[in-house]
């Protein structure tokens, strides 16, 4: 059962989806209408759409992030802003290399307006993220626009991993949990400590936040990889068993094919039998029918993947509610950082 949605978010969205607008305005016209239309903003002819464009979970860890430090929101509005434009930067690309063709139940951007649109919409998405940085005061402005770099850096670094891992199946957990303190954990860690950065904190609270957050991108991505499995296409806005159709080694996968015996052996048959010298499902490789995917699932579920997996994610969502034990912040951001984390790690599968 899913917990009831912070009023955090809607705090939030309020500060942060005028200053995404006024972001994603300064892109040339052809451009800004894909960001638009993959934010949810508008339709494919470009006419505005009710929708708030996401949950703005990163941005609210920024915003909270600030907060926990004793600094106002606004102050972290920069950080909430960028953070959000990188998400959406992968989001973008990730689409085209999974060959996913719907998000939030639409055609994903790629699908309507081609891969090449799509990529300069999500490259146009991380320059303009540096670029509203640097527009922050000259004495944190740099400092954060650093911060965020280096979260890029291990975010595309991980992504770089998930897709080489599609073409292996000896993927062991311990390198599913690199690759995903890299492609997720690194910018939720950033998110959760960008406003922190912004309003000048110590160090030390910095990491505090910044641990807070790695560990919660590595819950929040152990929840994902159940989604990804066993999630309803009417809750995710995917296809069933979206994961096993793209061969990632998820953590609940990656568990099965190295328990051995009989199931890691089929399951290693059934995923195994989708590969032609590495050709991927999204460049035209062959795919699973949804009797094979449906047997993999139950194959990883009767390895115990899907149960280690649920506990990595509490395991993780403890780590990072520990990590603000060494914050000394405001009752009020502490509570709504903790809401935040529970929030996100409890979604219906």
């Amino acid at each position: 059962m899913s917990v009831q949605t912070p009023e955090v978010l809607e705090r939030v969205r309020e500060l942060t989806v005028p200053a995404m607008r006024d972001a994603i305005a300064r892109l040339e016209p052809s451009i800004a209408r894909v960001a638009a239309y993959h934010l949810g903003w508008v339709d494919v002819s470009g006419a505005p759409v009710d929708g708030n464009g996401g949950k703005a979970i990163r941005p609210a860890l920024a915003v909270l992030s600030a907060e926990a430090v004793g600094a106002s929101p606004e102050v972290a509005l920069p950080g909430a802003v960028a953070v959000e434009l990188v998400h959406n930067f992968s989001l973008l690309h990730d689409d085209l290399m999974d060959g996913d063709e719907e998000r939030r139940h639409r055609p994903t951007a790629w699908k309507v307006f081609g891969p090449a649109m799509a990529i300069l919409a999500g490259d146009a998405l991380l320059a303009l993220a540096e670029d509203v940085l640097l527009e922050a005061p000259e004495e944190t402005g740099p400092r954060a626009a650093r911060h965020l770099t280096q979260a890029t850096d291990r975010l595309i670094t991980g992504q770089a991993e998930d897709l080489s891992f599609e073409s292996r199946l000896d993927v062991s957990v311990e390198e599913c949990l690199g690759m995903t303190g890299n492609k997720t954990g690194a910018l939720l860690a950033c998110a959760s400590s960008i406003g922190a950065v912004l309003a000048g904190a110590p160090t030390a609270a910095v990491e505090a936040l910044s641990g807070f957050g790695y560990h919660l991108g590595l819950a929040f991505q152990a929840v994902d990889d159940l989604l990804g499995i066993w999630g309803q296409p009417e809750i995710t806005g995917k296809p069933s068993w979206s994961d096993l159709r793209q061969r990632k080694k998820s953590v609940p996968v990656a568990h099965a094919l190295s328990s051995g015996g009989r199931i890691g052996e089929r399951l290693a048959a059934l995923l195994g039998s989708d590969l032609t010298g590495g050709v991927r499902v999204a460049e035209g490789g062959p795919r699973l029918s949804d009797e094979d995917l449906a047997l993999a699932a139950k194959l990883v579920q009767e390895a115990g993947g899907r149960d280690l997996t649920m506990a990595e994610a509490q395991r993780q969502l403890e780590l990072a509610l520990e990590r603000l034990d060494a914050l000394e912040a405001p009752r009020r951001p502490r509570d709504e950082l903790i809401d935040l984390a529970r929030f996100v790690t409890t979604r219906d599968l």
